[in-house]
């Protein structure tokens, strides 16, 4: 794989997800910001582009360190994976990190005043996150997956809101709006580091919200660089058919 300072980020990352964590060592957003150009992002950061290069070369020649290839997905399967793996995670997490938040905000938040913005940061990802997710399994995926069965049957289909393109704009603004939340928790957290005083609930919650914000970026990278512009491509190639 050649990589130099214009390879896209996002189509970079949706190739080899290896990638992914020498972007994250390097606070580099491949999801929500994944259109840039490496060089784009390295002038942004003031980090060496070729240093940087080195480092995604190195990680996309380790063999022992291989990744699910995503890309090879049909769109279907990816929809399903996203909804079975990544939908049902937050669900899930989602409940299980609210409550701690309030204890810790309780008990801590006197002291550390920023907990109470996390709270209302998280609890509005609670809350839109999951309108969102409904929305995708309700309305954009079963239709994604019908002109999937089109590709393969050569049914004519038709999509109920003009085009798929109408949903998808819909979902990356969420997906911005969610990048940018988290980069505010992150900051109040001081990227999920406890203070000294900090009990284990207070531990255990920043390592929740650490790893919610991890799946989340895998989650967006998947429909980001890989399920939505290749939806895009296939509506575009079967209305030419």
């Amino acid at each position: 794989m050649s990589i130099t300072k214009d390879t896209i980020i996002g189509e970079l990352v949706a190739q080899d997800y290896r990638t992914a964590s020498i972007f994250k060592q390097n606070k580099i957003d491949f999801c929500c910001n994944g259109n840039r150009t490496i060089e784009d992002a390295c002038l942004q950061k003031k980090i060496d582009s070729m240093q940087l290069i080195q480092h995604l070369e190195e990680a996309t020649t380790n063999s022992g360190n291989s990744g699910v290839d995503f890309n090879s997905f049909p769109l279907d399967v990816l929809a399903d994976y996203i909804q079975k793996k990544h939908h049902r995670y937050a669900e899930a997490k989602m409940q299980e990190i609210i409550p701690y938040l309030n204890k810790i905000i309780k008990v801590h938040g006197s002291h550390h005043p920023e907990l109470e913005q996390v709270g209302e940061l998280f609890n509005e990802t609670a809350s839109e996150l999951t309108v969102h997710m409904k929305k995708e399994e309700l309305m954009l995926f079963p239709f994604i997956k019908k002109l999937e069965y089109a590709r393969e049957s050569g049914t004519p289909v038709q999509a109920p809101f003009g085009s798929v393109e109408n949903p998808i704009q819909m979902m990356l603004h969420d997906h911005d709006t969610e990048g940018e939340r988290f980069r505010k928790i992150a900051a109040l957290t001081d990227n999920y580091n406890p203070p000294a005083d900090a009990c284990t609930t207070y531990k255990v919650t920043f390592s929740l919200l650490k790893e919610f914000e991890e799946d989340l970026h895998l989650h967006i990278h998947l429909e980001n660089n890989i399920l939505f512009p290749k939806s895009i491509e296939l509506e575009k190639k079967l209305n030419q058919a």
